[in-house]
């Protein structure tokens, strides 16, 4: 397995099924527990960040060699996107679970702009509309954690 396939199917995750996303955001969520716990979520943000990028690489390698615009087996995008939404959550069971749910579901219907994003060319198109969904979940996180909800 080539470095650019490694990393956009998170070593495979991606082709797990049924539901690769979901999954790979599962995990993405243990992991982010798991980073937020020993470093905080600034840390977690930073990881966030850097894993888009990288998975912008990737995946536009990655979609380019499969011939296809978003393979479904590609989940890096998952794992960048759940790590941005649990960021901005509070480190707890229930922040992390609406974190999650609401996540998967801007990301599985992808109302608009979300939706538009995935129009975008290669590794920016598969990163940017799972970004977009990590944002607006991460808006919501962030409000409900302000009136002391999650």
């Amino acid at each position: 397995m080539k470095l650019p396939e490694l990393i956009a199917t998170l070593g495979g995750l991606g082709r797990m099924r049924p539901a690769p996303g979901t999954i790979a955001s599962l995990a993405a969520l243990v992991t982010a527990w798991l980073l937020a716990s020993l470093a905080g979520r600034g840390a977690l943000l930073i990881a966030a960040i850097f894993a888009t990028a990288l998975g912008g690489w990737a995946s536009e390698l990655y979609a380019r060699n499969k011939g296809e615009h978003d393979p479904s087996e590609c989940v890096i995008d998952e794992l960048a996107g759940q790590w941005i939404a649990c960021a901005f959550a509070p480190l707890n069971p229930i922040a992390y679970a609406v974190a999650f749910v609401l996540f998967r579901l801007l990301d599985i219907f992808k109302p608009w702009p979300i939706s538009a994003l995935e129009r975008l060319p290669g590794g920016l198109g598969i990163m940017a509309d799972d970004c977009a969904a990590a944002l607006v979940t991460a808006l919501a996180i962030a409000v409900l954690a302000h009136a002391s909800l999650v």
